[in-house]
């Protein structure tokens, strides 16, 4: 298991099952529609990379793994992996938490006073709610969608019927309705694609606070 690990994890590395290494064997198979595996491999060497080429790649592959990375591990200092795990605790946690606040938890806070809160796992399987908002003695429930496409909206609508009784059993114990943010994607950003959904809450807070 660690020796197929390892030799996965370089060939990925110095990519030696790429397209422009090997072949772009997905399409190629299904040219070939084999029945066997010996009628893929002879139909590989004779149309796609002949033998002496893959042999060649392990060839590579082996400098890379005995020579390359090899070197690069007898340079590791213990310093080095104690200072890699604070890095991984300390810093990459806090990068992890303030990316958090850029997705559409931190675009929904940044219109609200109110805190909004992770449910807790039992409201999720309960209620079908990713977040909640606390409105004195009251709550409302938030549940994201992730979308693709605009598109895809509507249709999420229609299949809402399948969780709207858990959303009524949380209005019913908790008194404030569940909503959904629709988040879908603006090149690597995520954004709130039903923003009239925000003015929505709004009107929910108000109508919770004169109660």
């Amino acid at each position: 298991m660690a020796k197929e690990w390892a030799l996965n994890s370089a060939t990925n590395r110095f990519q030696l099952n790429f397209k422009r290494n090997v072949g772009a064997v997905s399409e190629e198979i299904r040219k070939c529609q084999p029945k066997t595996v010996e009628q893929w491999r002879d139909y590989y060497f004779e149309n796609v990379r002949d033998h002496e080429h893959i042999e060649e790649l392990g060839k590579k592959l082996y400098i890379k793994i005995t020579e390359v990375i090899s070197a690069e591990i007898e340079q590791i200092t213990e310093q080095d992996c104690i200072d890699y795990l604070f890095n991984l605790v300390i810093h990459r946690t806090f990068d992890g938490y303030m990316t958090e606040i850029t997705t559409i938890y931190g675009q929904l806070q940044q219109h609200f006073d109110l805190k909004i809160e992770p449910a807790q796992d039992e409201w999720d399987r309960l209620f079908n709610v990713d977040f909640f908002i606390k409105v004195n003695d009251y709550y409302i429930g938030l549940q994201i969608k992730p979308v693709s496409d605009v598109s895809q909206i509507p249709q999420i609508y229609k299949e809402r019927s399948i969780q709207a009784k858990t959303h009524e059993i949380f209005t019913e114990k908790f008194g404030g309705q569940v909503f959904y943010i629709f988040s879908g994607k603006e090149g690597k950003k995520k954004v709130i694609q039903n923003e009239d959904v925000i003015s929505e809450i709004a009107s929910e807070i108000d109508r919770l606070n004169f109660l």
